[in-house]
């Protein structure tokens, strides 16, 4: 090891050891929580109760979630967040779903516990480096006429203080080279066993993503069922009565009125020529042969190119997509662009579509006045169950006054190395 080495090590762990000790503050501003949640319990049965705990307990995880992310930084890995969603925006399930969650408990006994794993995981290292640059430099300043300082019982008149004292200083360095790095990580394990979900909140969460994620699956498939119904009843199957009526009519009059014979013939046309293009946009909306044909980028670009504002594409794929996964990617980009132009005002937009990590990532974004969010009921919200489904992921970042820009992300694999790259304005 070199001297640039040594140094560049020592400024490593003397960092560590600073901010260890800096975080105590931090470890100890977090006990008032654990009052001020508890006194809130009995006043549930008085209105200013309700607010006063949602307001406390939702502290008190934002607090613990500063921990967890501190605690996956220093441990490499991301530790979840541990807590049951409520069945409801009501305040009353969301008190409930509180105060039944063993992770609101365990949070509560994390408080106490780690401001004191926080103070003596801080001020450890901070002690061991202190006390061994004083021992070295002990010598120095009794030379100096400072007799008054004996570190660990020393003082100049002791036959081997002169020696000992540099000798535990040194000693100590080497401690605090050691131990700084491992103590951090020490209180970072504790944080992860105290504050991680357990293997069967973990599955027991995992379990309830599925079932959710299940049923909205049913529901939009059940409401496609009834839209493609719905299409098919008040307008090919509509025309299509009329066109066998109009044969029918035809087919009387063809002896005795051969010119109204030739009209209804000519309005049964124009009703099957209608009826087939209905019936090709129904095609299209249950699985566009464009997607079929050209992929996830021809069919975005042929997208862009019917959307009423203009839109640039740019898609960077190395393959293609497995072939469901490829359909919500499209027509969740079709939601938000059809959100786009009816809602956000915008003169332009744009969609970037990426494959990294094992992940489909698409980023949708305008120049239009802002305040998208997803509510219920709301296309948005209809686009993240969509996602869910393939436990894909939808972020929405749409300030008031723009920009709009919405990020989704599929976890797939690509079925070929082909590359395909294309950006243009549609």
């Amino acid at each position: 090891m070199t001297d640039h080495d040594l140094v560049r090590g020592a400024a490593s762990r003397l960092r560590t050891a600073g901010l260890a000790l800096a975080r105590v503050p931090l470890c100890l501003i977090g006990l008032p929580l654990i009052p001020l949640q508890l006194y809130t319990y009995p006043l549930i049965l008085v209105t200013v109760g309700v607010p006063m705990l949602l307001l406390f307990t939702a502290l008190a995880r934002k607090y613990t979630t500063v921990h967890r992310w501190w605690a996956g930084k220093v441990l490499g890995e991301p530790i979840a967040l541990p807590y049951r969603k409520p069945a409801n925006r009501g305040p009353m399930t969301r008190v409930r779903t509180i105060a039944t969650d063993p992770a609101t408990w365990r949070d509560m006994g994390f408080l106490p516990l780690n401001a004191i794993m926080g103070v003596l995981c801080g001020v450890l290292p901070a002690a061991l480096w202190l006390g061994g640059v004083l021992g070295l430099l002990t010598p120095f300043i009794w030379l100096a006429g400072g007799t008054d300082l004996q570190p660990n019982g020393l003082s100049p008149n002791d036959p081997g203080g002169w020696f000992l004292a540099p000798l535990l200083g040194a000693l100590y360095l080497l401690l605090a080279w050691w131990g700084t790095e491992r103590v951090v990580r020490v209180h970072a394990l504790f944080v992860r066993w105290m504050l991680a979900p357990s293997a069967t909140e973990a599955l027991t969460h995992r379990v309830r993503e599925l079932a959710d994620s299940r049923a909205d699956t049913v529901d939009a498939q059940a409401a496609e069922l009834r839209r493609i119904e719905r299409d098919l009843h008040d307008g090919a199957q509509a025309r299509l009565v009329a066109l066998g009526m109009s044969l029918g009519m035809a087919e009387e009059l063809l002896q005795r009125d051969p010119q109204a014979a030739r009209d209804l013939l000519a309005e049964a046309r124009q009703s099957s020529s209608q009826a087939l293009a209905e019936l090709r946009d129904l095609v299209r909306g249950i699985h566009p042969p464009v997607l079929a044909d050209r992929g996830l980028e021809g069919a975005l670009k042929a997208l862009a190119l019917a959307h009423p504002l203009p839109v640039e594409v740019d898609v960077v794929l190395p393959g293609r997509p497995e072939a469901p996964v490829e359909s919500a990617a499209y027509f969740a980009v079709a939601e938000t662009l059809t959100n786009v132009a009816k809602h956000s005002g915008a003169t332009s937009a744009w969609v970037r579509v990426r494959h990294e990590g094992g992940r489909l990532a698409l980023m949708i974004g305008d120049n239009g006045h802002g305040g998208a969010e997803a509510t219920d009921g709301g296309g948005l919200r209809g686009i993240e169950r969509r996602l869910g489904a393939f436990d894909g992921t939808l972020g929405i970042a749409s300030p008031m006054g723009g920009p709009t820009i919405v990020t989704m992300e599929l976890p797939c694999a690509l079925s070929s190395e082909k590359t395909s790259s294309s950006s243009g304005t549609a």
